[in-house]
């Protein structure tokens, strides 16, 4: 279960990975139209993001990739993300059901002021998944949340946009289409 723990909290480490990074000075993306986004295609995955977005796959923190949001001044000290984690599940035999109980347990206990907003599962090309929203506060962010989660063939993916709490309704229209073009191949 260890190894379980450790996902969620490289989760909150990346988040501050994802700030601090010198501005960039350009307004944020607004389009929604993916068909003119970039794409990652992987042997395991596929996703798009907007062009403007970072993209690193540096496998920071045992990411897959982080994309990050620009910045749009000077005073913006943190960049909004989605990044994506893969676990190998193997040794827990673990089913969605119980990844679930484990993270929002995490979630609970081991982050600051950690409380779940949304908790519900769903369905995409008939896989499912399961989708949480959850605020609390690393470092001197108070952050918002969302992660969807799959658990496939003892490996649990784990997809998270992460923003600053009063910056989440502005980013999260844009954020879920990121995370809505996921795709597990």
């Amino acid at each position: 279960m260890h190894k379980i723990i450790i996902v969620l909290l490289l989760t909150m480490t990346i988040s501050t990975i994802a700030s601090g990074q010198s501005p960039i000075n350009h307004t944020e993306n607004k389009d929604n139209d993916i068909s003119n986004w970039d794409s990652i295609n992987e042997d395991t995955y596929q996703i798009k993001y907007p062009s403007n977005w970072d993209f690193n796959k540096s496998g920071q923190m045992g990411t897959s990739f982080i994309l990050s949001s620009l910045q749009a001044n000077e005073e913006d000290n943190f960049k909004e993300n989605v990044n994506l984690i893969i676990q190998d599940i193997t040794a827990y035999n673990l089913n969605l059901d119980q990844y679930v109980a484990i993270s929002e347990e995490q979630i609970n206990t081991l982050i600051t002021e950690g409380k779940i907003i949304l908790t519900e599962r769903k369905q995409k090309d008939g896989e499912e998944y399961h989708r949480v929203i959850y605020t609390g506060k690393q470092g001197i962010y108070n952050l918002k949340f969302e992660q969807y989660y799959w658990v496939i063939e003892n490996q649990a993916f784990i997809l998270t946009l992460t923003c600053e709490k009063d910056e989440f309704d502005k980013y999260q229209e844009i954020g879920e289409t990121i995370l809505n073009s996921f795709e597990i191949k």
